[in-house]
């Protein structure tokens, strides 16, 4: 006997995944269901147990809006740069791919419920890769389970960063303060239509090497 009942806990890891077509625009996020799953995604490990984390959460739609500036800004023209390869060289799934992303973007003002998580600590460029794993390695498992939580209770939501190229802007317009660093932002919303899917994935024998690289 497994602790878990583990048919739900495969199926909610399996199909928990980057949604972007599929964001119900129109249907508020209640910031009860916000909190709860912030609450969850708070149990997550992380260096020495510090918690140094914040989660903006962004509702306002004016505040929305300015975000979502700097995010196209951010994303837009590579993507549509990519988008033109990627149809030059009929990769089917890399377009729709990046029509998923640019359709996203064109409606990113409209996402009911923009998530960044944050971490105290600063980044230069003297600073060591282990150190700089250990700071981004105490959130980013926060930041999944808190994507967890949100798919089981019925939302959506993606993982981006191309805000980070206008960090500053963005820090000022939400007044976060400095010593913290944004690590990513989260577009939530409710699921569209039915339930999710397990995208495709290679096999575990491709991508594991067993004591040494091989």
């Amino acid at each position: 006997m497994t602790p878990f009942d583990t048919e739900n806990t495969d199926r909610l890891l399996s199909t928990t995944r980057s949604v972007r077509r599929r964001l119900d625009f129109d249907r508020p996020v209640d910031h009860d269901v916000l909190r709860d799953c912030v609450r969850l995604a708070a149990y997550a490990p992380n260096a020495s147990n510090a918690q140094d984390w914040r989660w903006v959460i962004v509702t306002d739609p004016d505040q929305r809006a300015g975000i979502a500036e700097y995010y196209r800004a951010g994303i837009v023209p590579p993507m549509q740069e990519l988008l033109d390869r990627r149809r030059a060289d009929g990769d089917a799934p890399g377009v729709r791919h990046s029509e998923a992303v640019l359709y996203l973007a064109d409606r990113f003002h409209e996402v009911p419920a923009l998530v960044i998580p944050c971490i105290r600590g600063e980044l230069d460029s003297d600073m060591d890769f282990a150190w700089t794993a250990s700071l981004f390695g105490s959130i980013l498992p926060a930041v999944w389970s808190f994507q967890l939580a949100l798919h089981s209770r019925g939302l959506a939501s993606t993982f981006t960063t191309a805000h980070l190229l206008a960090a500053d802007e963005v820090a000022a317009l939400l007044d976060i303060p400095h010593g913290y660093l944004q690590t990513c932002l989260i577009p939530v919303a409710y699921l569209r239509g039915d339930n999710l899917k397990p995208p495709a994935r290679k096999d575990p024998d491709e991508i594991i090497a067993w004591n040494r690289w091989a």
